[in-house]
């Protein structure tokens, strides 16, 4: 009686990695609560997280202006001298009639990241001031979804491999918003890991009380209730009458909830057979043309790749072979092995098969190296016949491949592997 009566008041989480219900306890700064089953994080704590966040978001606010409004790089070839800003990485490629990858490129580089920071200051001086959660809990809903989608970090290495590139061909200099575009990167992963959800909500909506019949170390489907993905609280599936049983709304943030994805495998199944046609041509078209002294010569990812290895640029070649070959192919035969052992269970465990799908997902984003390369190179060599630079026809395909893998990914429901195996986890 002693352990059941103080149930309601404790704050229960279902995993969303293995569906394992687990009581969250007093955190500390600097401690988080992990799974026990799966060691997915659930929470985490920071010292001051409302001024530390804003501190942050503020800061990479500043210097992403910074790197919008001064010079990125600069390029002498030959007494040719050619200059630009970091927006002109997907202007120009919207004047080589690439209009998809020109906004992809702008979203992923720019512009989500300046509305996920603006989102940052905007709902933490909401909690900062008490004010209603207002839009606020519209604002933390988006969070997760942006997170896979921000590639500053994935820029970066993307202009520094172009740098290589262009080393053989013309002098380089770096401008303030390369350096400033460096900072903003580095900043930009500190706020997003600054930002706990789990603690967010608790402050946005409170903590309503947790019904008593829930019990920890079992799934959180064995007892017809879920966890919000959204915003974690766990909820009854059979409690909303309107229902059918199998799906409801939170009764704190108003996600409709499931108790697994809907069609999971089906959108896992159709978006892989997606990204397999799209990576044919994504690897037999020119990814980049380029032309010199009115002499055009087009190159595919593999082309690319061989050409930087035979100019001495081995750790460069090996860089564009792992992001943009190795890890696209390893990603969808990743996929393609989970979503069929979701149904044929074989050697590995749960464990070592979530495992494997959080790898895939984490580094799928990657892959976008390559388009960025294409973005920064067309804009900076732009001299007409002499030297110039176009987006070939790959271009797009393979950044469609990229997307469709992501989205593989985000479709497939992790708990399933768990599902199949039942209580066989270490």
């Amino acid at each position: 009686m002693t352990t059941q009566q103080p149930t309601k008041w404790r704050r229960l989480r279902a995993c969303p990695a293995c569906d394992m219900v687990s009581a969250i306890p007093v955190l500390r700064p600097g401690q988080h609560a992990s799974c026990p089953r799966c060691g997915h994080v659930l929470a985490r704590r920071y010292l001051h997280p409302v001024q530390r966040s804003i501190a942050l978001a503020a800061s990479a606010l500043i210097t992403l202006l910074i790197a919008v409004a001064f010079p990125f790089i600069r390029v002498d070839a030959g007494g040719l001298d050619n200059q630009i800003a970091l927006s002109q990485t997907a202007s120009t490629l919207l004047q080589s009639h690439q209009p998809i990858v020109a906004f992809i490129v702008a979203c992923t580089a720019i512009v989500l990241p300046g509305l996920y920071l603006t989102g940052v200051i905007a709902m933490q001086a909401n909690v900062l001031r008490t004010v209603p959660k207002a839009y606020s809990d519209v604002i933390a809903r988006l969070f997760s979804q942006l997170h896979p989608w921000m590639m500053a970090d994935v820029f970066i290495v993307a202009a520094l491999i172009s740098l290589v590139k262009l080393t053989g061909m013309a002098d380089v200099h770096l401008g303030a918003s390369f350096w400033a575009y460096c900072v903003f990167a580095l900043l930009l992963l500190m706020t997003t890991r600054s930002v706990d959800i789990d603690w967010l909500w608790y402050r946005l909506a409170g903590e309503p009380e947790t019904p008593e019949d829930i019990r920890c170390g079992i799934t959180a489907a064995e007892q017809h209730v879920t966890g919000c993905p959204t915003c974690g609280l766990i909820n009854h599936l059979a409690s909303h009458p309107d229902n059918e049983g199998h799906h409801a709304s939170c009764i704190r943030c108003g996600t409709l909830l499931h108790a697994r994805k809907p069609h999971s495998l089906q959108f896992t199944w159709a978006l892989l057979l997606t990204a397999i046609i799209l990576y044919i041509p994504a690897n037999a078209y020119p990814m980049m043309i380029t032309t010199a002294l009115g002499q055009s010569h087009a190159a595919t990812i593999i082309g690319g790749m061989m050409e930087l290895w035979q100019h001495g640029s081995q750790p460069i070649a090996v860089v564009i072979f792992v992001a943009s070959v190795l890890v696209p192919i390893l990603k969808m035969l990743v996929l393609i092995l989970l979503s069929w052992l979701v149904k044929h269970p074989g050697p590995l465990n749960a464990l070592q098969k979530t495992r494997l799908y959080h790898l895939t997902e984490f580094v799928g984003r990657w892959s976008m190296v390559d388009v960025f390369v294409v973005a920064i190179m067309v804009a900076l060599i732009q001299s007409g016949n002499l030297m110039s630079v176009l987006p070939g026809p790959a271009a797009l395909a393979f950044c469609a491949v990229v997307i469709t893998t992501m989205l593989a990914a985000m479709a497939f429901d992790p708990r399933l592997l768990w599902d199949t195996q039942g209580k066989q986890y270490d």
